[in-house]
């Protein structure tokens, strides 16, 4: 389902955006205010975030991700503003810029991970009370290919998106009792800020960027549908969905000579 395709299937639902300034975020935050829901954009960046805002007919609300009581306080203005929440997509992300040997460096370290990993899981500790006094709901993260494949080029990075796959995958059984259903989308190199500092490489590949529209519209038919646990692939050429895990091989008896 498109943003021009889904009407007001939202009409009368709330929505939190993380990283809601530009990029994936902004996107999503005009695909969900298309599809008739309110929002509320969080960002750091106020000027964009605001001007997002504006452009939903929707609230602002500044927010580090990687702070506990921020997110509380995010909720907690959703819900003043606008009686409750529906569906969250926890968006805000950055790239680490460092590796584990000479060049580590903790400063960076703890900035990504607190931003890809605790953004998470603070925005699902936060909001997950608000979602089941509305019976229940939708939660997003934005993980990463590099969630599912390895990333030689930032093993940081690729270690806190297949965090957020792991917790996507383990959540969607564990949340789906109480009607909220818990999912990640797993782009490629998708149109937004974190790409900029590969943007020469890209090119020099020819490797297509893909528009931040169709990662929104790939977000908005997690939300409206009826999954849970799943981790969506967003590749170009592709049709969007549901990447298929192979099982883990189970016991077996011992080698015998």
């Amino acid at each position: 389902m498109s943003a021009a395709e889904s009407g007001a299937v939202l009409q009368g639902q709330v929505a939190i955006v993380t990283g809601g300034a530009s990029g994936l975020g902004r996107a999503t935050a005009l695909a969900l205010a298309q599809a008739g829901a309110r929002v509320v954009v969080a960002d750091l960046d106020a000027r964009g975030g605001r001007e997002v805002a504006d452009l939903v007919g929707g609230a602002f609300r500044a927010c580090d991700v990687s702070d506990l009581d921020a997110n509380r306080a995010l909720v907690d203005f959703a819900r003043e503003q606008y009686g409750g929440v529906d569906i969250a997509f926890l968006n805000a992300g950055v790239m680490t810029g460092c590796g584990v040997g000479e060049d580590f460096d903790l400063a960076r370290y703890r900035r990504a991970m607190g931003a890809n990993l605790d953004g998470v899981v603070f925005g699902t500790h936060a909001v997950l009370p608000a979602l089941r006094a509305r019976g229940g709901g939708a939660i997003v993260a934005t993980a990463s290919l590099a969630g599912l494949a390895a990333v030689p080029l930032d093993p940081l990075y690729g270690a806190n998106k297949h965090a957020v796959v792991g917790l996507a995958r383990s959540l969607g059984p564990a949340l789906a009792p109480d009607n909220v259903r818990f999912n990640a989308v797993c782009p490629g190199y998708a149109e937004s800020r974190i790409i900029d500092p590969l943007r020469g490489m890209l090119s020099e590949q020819e490797m297509p960027i893909i528009p931040a529209e169709v990662v929104a519209d790939t977000v908005l038919r997690i939300v409206t549908g009826d999954g849970a646990g799943e981790c969506w692939f967003v590749q170009p050429g592709r049709e969007p969905e549901p990447f298929r895990f192979r099982t883990v091989p189970g016991p077996g008896k011992p080698a015998t000579v």
